[in-house]
């Protein structure tokens, strides 16, 4: 039973002894359409960002890579750290690259 007036920025409506109105300022009408407005944003990132990670979700994984499976591609050499200490410290490197 309450009628907004927009233009005026009052509400009216019946009250238990006359008409009650409720006045507002302009200022503020802007300050909620803007709250408004990044509510509606944030919401909207967020059903994106849902429906992204429900695609992701969907996608089955493909089962020769695993986390925890990790598999060499190609051979590998050690080369000690320091030749003149024989300490088993060692990098691993490509077979394929040089020594130097």
């Amino acid at each position: 039973m309450a009628v907004p007036n927009y233009t005026y920025l009052k509400l009216k409506m019946p009250g238990p002894s006359g008409i009650i109105t409720i006045e507002s300022m302009y200022e503020h009408a802007y300050d909620y359409d803007v709250e408004c407005i990044k509510y509606v944003e944030a919401l909207a990132e967020a059903e994106t960002l849902i429906a992204h990670l429900d695609q992701l979700s969907g996608k089955v994984p493909d089962s020769k890579h695993r986390a925890g499976a990790f598999e060499l591609v190609e051979t590998i050499k050690l080369i000690p750290v320091d030749p003149a200490c024989p300490d088993d410290r060692a990098l691993r490197i490509s077979a394929t690259l040089d020594i130097k």
